[in-house]
């Protein structure tokens, strides 16, 4: 210090050595301290659907697409990860899923106290989906205690913390649709969430894409999963370990639950997303972006030793059927002729994907009620969708101080 004070009394100088003095842990020091004096004056108790400054809004529906590329990145290293190893709390994707959660909790207390950036649905959603994957996860603590590794991701408590986690992105979905000005970005934004959500609607069927492989890996000779993993799921079965063990570590959900669950869960978040955001192709722009993220982090993945999966890359025409079919106007029409052609895409597809490359098992005689269950559930959406979300929003419904777009 002795020596800065040395410096000459001159502007430039006086520049010089106040940069000097700046040390880096002070500048992030510094910072932290104007942006918590920029949230305090917004931590006020208020009610759902309060007037919600544009600069907050922003920084509310960031701190969202934060924590979900987090709990994205997260889980889909923790499906590749438990089939490696054995299970442990502390394991890397563990930590970096529960950094997301960690901003979803404190996301949830900000919409649930101030009241900013979310209507009372939107609120509640939110809150009962945090609140359902915060109890989902001692349970699974539990489950994981009690029966060690789970043989499937189609567990009762891995359900919930899906289930909650769908809530929370609905509630957020809600909260953007409703609040977010009308524009180009809003349409991109509300896309990506359905991104989040399709991902979470898609997480339990990577079981079946990772286990196919797994199984492969076995028939090699090379088998991705460590002698540990494999020595413990072969006592916890009560077999040996054979290619039957490992094909029911691998695969032990019934083949028809696979193309079902893509042919009605995966189908109905692309007609929502759709029917929402309201846009040509939004349903093969939200499949093509999903698909396109797996098939980017598995050259990672195997960079990395880790086992890859069997991307899923007939969901894009299951997508490209469901823009097609919203090209028909009349809703009974558009969910029928959907069905059929968003069915055949699914079966299809699936049979096409797995002679050129690699496919779970499927049961092609699950189709026809794939098809029944499907054209119910669309027939549904249309029928809640008319006079809701496809009416245009008006002025009245947005923030007060939010630019309501033209």
């Amino acid at each position: 210090m002795g020596y800065l004070g040395d410096i000459p009394d001159c502007g430039a100088c006086q520049g010089g050595a106040s940069f000097l003095r700046v040390k880096p842990g002070a500048r992030i020091k510094d910072k932290a301290t104007r942006a918590v004096e920029w949230a305090l004056p917004y931590w006020t108790r208020g009610q759902a659907g309060r007037d919600t400054p544009p600069d907050l809004f922003r920084v509310l529906y960031l701190g969202w697409i934060a924590a979900f590329v987090l709990k994205v990145f997260g889980a889909s290293w923790d499906v590749s990860w438990h089939f490696k190893w054995l299970r442990d709390d502390l394991a890397p994707p563990h930590l970096l899923n529960s950094a997301g959660t960690a901003i979803v909790v404190a996301l949830a207390i900000v919409h649930s106290y101030t009241g900013y950036g979310v209507d009372r649905t939107a609120q509640r959603l939110i809150q009962w989906g945090t609140g359902a994957f915060l109890i989902a996860v001692p349970i699974d603590l539990i489950n994981h205690r009690v029966n060690g590794v789970d043989i499937t991701s189609w567990s009762p408590s891995h359900m919930l913390l899906y289930v909650g986690t769908a809530f929370m992105i609905a509630g957020v979905i809600r909260g953007w649709y409703v609040y977010a000005p009308e524009g180009r970005q809003r349409s991109i934004v509300l896309g990506a969430f359905f991104i989040f959500f399709l991902e979470n609607t898609l997480f339990p069927s990577e079981h079946q894409e990772y286990g196919v492989l797994e199984l492969a890996s076995w028939d090699r000779g090379q088998p991705y999963a460590e002698p540990s993993l494999i020595d413990f799921a072969a006592k916890q079965m009560g077999r040996q370990i054979d290619h039957g063990m490992v094909a029911k570590f691998s695969l032990p959900v019934p083949d028809w639950v696979y193309p079902m669950w893509f042919g009605i869960a995966a189908v109905l978040v692309l007609v929502v997303a759709r029917r929402l955001v309201g846009r040509r192709w939004t349903a093969t722009a939200v499949a093509v972006l999903y698909v396109g993220y797996r098939a980017a982090i598995w050259p990672l993945l195997v960079a990395f030793h880790f086992p890859p999966s069997a991307v899923p890359f007939f969901l894009v025409a299951v997508a490209v059927c469901v823009d097609l079919a919203y090209m028909i106007r009349h809703p009974i029409l558009r969910a029928v002729l959907g069905t059929v052609l968003v069915t055949a895409a699914v079966y299809a597809g699936l049979a096409l994907q797995d002679r050129l490359l690699e496919a779970p098992p499927y049961l092609v005689a699950s189709a026809p009620i794939t098809a029944v269950l499907l054209v119910a559930a669309w027939l549904g959406v249309e029928w809640y969708g008319r006079g809701r979300s496809g009416a245009p929003r008006t002025p009245s419904a947005l923030p007060v101080s939010a630019p309501a777009g033209p």
